[in-house]
This record gives C-alpha cells, sequence and structure tokens, in this order.
C-alpha cells in the first residue's frame, strides 16, 4: 500500500468507519484498560483473579468504529488462580503476566473485536452499553489472547455480553514443550479454568473519556490529512 493510499484510509478512519491494517492517525491511540474490581466473580471450574488488564490501540476510538483485529501498540494483563480440579497441566496455582506487542500478540495466534455503536456519546469515556453486535446473542468484546507454540496453558479468553455478563477461561492454547510438565501443550477451552462475571454494562468505563479525541481534532487530522493528500498530488 503506497502512502496516498494509506492517508485516505485514515482520512475514511476519521469519518467513523474503519482503518485499514498499517494505517493511523498520529497521537490518537486509546487504551481500553480495566481490573477485576469492576467485576463480580463466580467460578465455574476453578478460580481466577485480574491483577491488570491494558491493551493499547494504535488509532482513535470514535462511534462506529469496527474493530476486527485492530493495529495495536501493544498488549498487558496479568490473571492468576488456584487449580483445585484436576487440569491437564495438573498445576496447583498459576500466575501469568504478559507484556506483548501489537504485531506479535497476532503473530502468536491472538484476536481482538468489538464494534462500537454508531450513536455512541464518546464524552464520558466508552462504556461496554455502547459497544453492539449485529447478533443480540453474541459477545460484543472479544479477546482471545490465545498462543500457539509458546508453551503456555493459561492465555486467556475473555468475552463481554451486553446484558452485564463476562465469561473469562484458557483460551485453546497450543504447542510447545512446557518447562514444567516436559509435554506438549494441547489445552482446550476452559480445561484449566473457567470463570463468569458480572457487571453494570453502563458503568463499566473501557476507555476513559480523556483517552478520546474531541470530534474537532479528529475533523483537524483530517483536514490535515487531505491538505498533504492534495500537496503530493500536485508534486
Amino acid at each position: 500500500m503506497n502512502h496516498n493510499h494509506k492517508l485516505l484510509s485514515c482520512i475514511g478512519f476519521v469519518g467513523a468507519a474503519t482503518c485499514a491494517a498499517g494505517t493511523h492517525a498520529q497521537g490518537q491511540g486509546a487504551t481500553i484498560a480495566f481490573d477485576e474490581s469492576a467485576f463480580a466473580f463466580t467460578p465455574v471450574f476453578n478460580e481466577l483473579s485480574i491483577t491488570e488488564f491494558s491493551i493499547e490501540l494504535t488509532g482513535p476510538i470514535v462511534a462506529g468504529l469496527s474493530a476486527d483485529n485492530p493495529l495495536l501498540n501493544g498488549v498487558e494483563y496479568q490473571i492468576f488462580g488456584t487449580l483445585n480440579s484436576p487440569t491437564p497441566s495438573n498445576f496447583p496455582a498459576f500466575d501469568l503476566r504478559r507484556s506483548i506487542g501489537g504485531a506479535e500478540f497476532y503473530e502468536q495466534g491472538s484476536s481482538l473485536s468489538f464494534t462500537v455503536s454508531s450513536t455512541a456519546d464518546l464524552s464520558d469515556g466508552l462504556q461496554v452499553s455502547e459497544l453492539t453486535s449485529s447478533d443480540p446473542s453474541a459477545p460484543v468484546f472479544v479477546f482471545n489472547a490465545r498462543e500457539v507454540d509458546t508453551a503456555r496453558y493459561h492465555p486467556t479468553l475473555l468475552e463481554i455480553f451486553a446484558d452485564g455478563t463476562a465469561v473469562i477461561q484458557n483460551s485453546n492454547n497450543t504447542g510447545g514443550v512446557n518447562a514444567f510438565t516436559n509435554d506438549v501443550v494441547d489445552v482446550d477451552f476452559g480445561e484449566e479454568y473457567i470463570v463468569n462475571l458480572t457487571f453494570d454494562p453502563e458503568a463499566l468505563t473501557l476507555v476513559a473519556a480523556d483517552a478520546i479525541p474531541e470530534p474537532a481534532s479528529l475533523a483537524m487530522v483530517g483536514l490535515g490529512g487531505l491538505a498533504l493528500l492534495t500537496r503530493q498530488r500536485r508534486k
């Protein structure tokens, strides 16, 4: 993709649709972040806690954004659990801390998807109630930190639903010889832990208001991009 095509893609992004891979408006990145204090936990299979959860997006959050594996600067999360019931790892407990770049996140088999409602009022940040899905029964936010060939059992899958429920469980991680078990990791969804979560969709803020640019700021980015594109075409 040449520079002009990238620029046009980001101008379209300012218009609130979607930004092509490899493009973004400089300085407009947003961070999705929360911790376990936002949730009530109900263990289904073993126990789990969330210490840290942060996803740094390369681009901005705008109304109407459809994010399907958007560009990321990085991902950080920490979860730990007590595994009283038998699991493929046979660990009594685990403490998983991950801090990885956006490209590595996707290269290891992970994915991220969510859609912001076209009518979302982002003046007070992005709440779960402002996410949408074409299927009412489907999650409105899916963070699948699946890892392939890294020898880890416990990377997570978090699915958040519009009705104020969520499920966090281990993803279907596979590949690599774990240093503690000396076995090749091959674990299916929920074989290490499953925990149901409840929360208030209107109160759970995923992106703080100060991390979301004002519409006027996005418009200036778009106008600047158009001016730059016009100058380049005249050359």
